[in-house]
């Protein structure tokens, strides 16, 4: 019973910190855009996402592989992180010589270099916390990571005010982000020492190195697809378009990016059950994978359509300098309904031993978003990069259920018909926000919205008073393997602030 209330409360600190994470990193946001306008903006995120796409060349997927097989054999753990730091120590020398090589060759001014200087700070220390809290996590120990996570958003988010209000430089603006991997450093470090009773040292085992890659392989190849998948629109808009560009787009990848919790906490919960339904129920997994399709469809209409109704009010939060960034934000929050329904299938491909056909899902979208990009974003700038996004993510979705259809006995059908009442729904709603628009505000708008929006997709029949204590229970259970997993997806990706 110990060990299961302490699972539990695994899951509780992850839910809760990935939720804390969201609202303070978009809070701070939407100060950094009022106040840099889209051109520093541009600058601000160009030089993460530069140096965001290298970092994994550090990892190589050596974050999954820690913390699966610490799990798996506890008294093992000095040995496995000693190996790995040793190669992470050499990969960090060479990425970062890479990195600093690179930035020069782009014809860009010394303020983005200096800009990507001071990120590559970030870089090597965030890499090397995650290692530490990976190994943490083999403890099957997630409260201080998620603790963690929380003081750095805030340490971000308060010494960011400050520099923002005495009118500091860009480069000190974005020194608050190094300033806080320094704080997360520390603190894993001190942690993993003082709490786990871990020494850190340098280790080299030739045999044990040779394996460490070859497990680590398929994640690394899954990392490196997903993390140029998701920032090389914003290298090649700089690039190609120009800093301000990169500003515009920001806007609606903040927005995605923050609203993707609701599917990665439900999915935290969904892929345990997945993978027992597969070995002991198979009738049950195609019933759970309905449901998860079903809920995540009726909660992503409504935020397509209320986004597309008031993107010109929403922008304005970001002041009027952001106003080309309202057609930019129509096209790519329509992407957030395959963004989600991507969630679950990827869980379910996953969870029945198909990780390869995910990873080769990837490297096609990754390409297409390539080849995309180059097309677009020369013709379209920011909404080109919109475009991208919104049509990769549909590719994603026909790939993944291509093989639901091989995995489990699915007939579209039933989640056809909760789209359609969700769809009337959310139109039903977006009449009632033409109406609102020109004499409420967007808060007063929202909540009146989704209260009626919801009622409506009771009255249809969209969901059900079960379904309402399913998803209560799906969040109540016990399943921090997974959640830490989530968690580890989450930093892969590399939530830029």
């Amino acid at each position: 019973m110990t060990k299961i209330n302490n699972i539990a409360k695994n899951t509780s600190y992850l839910t809760i910190a990935l939720i804390m994470q969201k609202v303070i990193s978009f809070t701070y946001f939407a100060f950094l855009a009022r106040n840099l306008g889209p051109e520093n903006l541009g600058k601000y995120y160009f030089a993460l996402s530069f140096t965001t796409i290298f970092a994994i060349f550090i990892d190589l997927g050596f974050i999954n592989f820690l913390t699966r097989e610490v799990a798996k054999k506890q008294e093992a753990a000095e040995k496995l992180l000693g190996n790995i730091l040793s190669i992470k120590l050499l990969l960090t020398f060479l990425t970062t010589i890479i990195v600093a090589v690179m930035i020069n060759l782009f014809n860009h001014d010394q303020l983005t270099k200096d800009l990507v200087y001071i990120s590559i700070i970030c870089m090597v220390l965030d890499s090397f916390t995650t290692t530490f809290f990976a190994t943490i996590r083999g403890f099957h120990n997630l409260k201080y990571e998620s603790i963690a996570s929380v003081i750095f958003q805030l340490i971000v988010l308060s010494f960011g005010l400050v520099a923002m209000c005495l009118d500091l430089n860009l480069r000190l603006i974005l020194g608050t982000l190094a300033l806080a991997s320094i704080y997360n450093f520390i603190y894993s470090f001190w942690v993993l020492h003082h709490k786990i009773g871990i020494k850190l040292q340098l280790l080299y085992d030739a045999e044990l190195i040779k394996s460490i890659f070859k497990i680590s392989l398929p994640f690394a190849f899954f990392a490196i697809f997903q993390r140029l998948y998701t920032y090389l629109d914003s290298v090649f808009l700089s690039i190609m378009a120009g800093d301000y560009y990169v500003g515009l787009y920001q806007v609606a990848f903040k927005i995605i990016f923050a609203l993707q919790f609701l599917p990665l906490a439900f999915t935290a919960s969904l892929y345990p059950a997945m993978s027992t339904y597969w070995l002991t129920n198979r009738p049950q997994l195609t019933i759970a994978f309905e449901r998860a399709m079903n809920y995540l469809v009726i909660i992503s209409l409504p935020i397509i359509f209320g986004t597309i109704m008031l993107a010109d009010k929403i922008v304005l939060i970001f002041k009027s300098d952001f106003a080309a960034a309202i057609l930019p934000l129509r096209i790519t929050i329509i992407a957030l309904f395959f963004i989600f329904i991507n969630f679950p299938i990827g869980s379910l491909l996953n969870a029945c031993d198909r990780q390869k056909r995910n990873t080769f899902n990837m490297l096609i979208v990754t390409l297409a978003s390539i080849g995309l990009n180059l097309v677009l974003i020369p013709l379209f700038k920011a909404t080109g990069a919109g475009l991208t996004v919104l049509l990769t993510n549909l590719l994603m979705f026909i790939l993944g259920i291509i093989w639901v259809k091989k995995i489990i006995v699915y007939s579209p059908k039933k989640n056809l018909l909760v789209f359609a009442k969700a769809l009337l729904a959310s139109m039903l709603m977006s009449s009632l926000i033409f109406w609102m628009k020109p004499i409420l505000n967007v808060v007063i708008i929202t909540t009146i919205s989704a209260v009626v929006y919801f009622s409506l997709i009771y009255l249809l029949g969209g969901f059900h008073k079960a379904d309402i204590l399913y998803i209560i229970k799906s969040f109540k259970k016990p399943n921090s393997s997974r959640a830490a997993e989530v968690v580890s997806e989450e930093k892969t990706t590399g939530e830029i602030e």
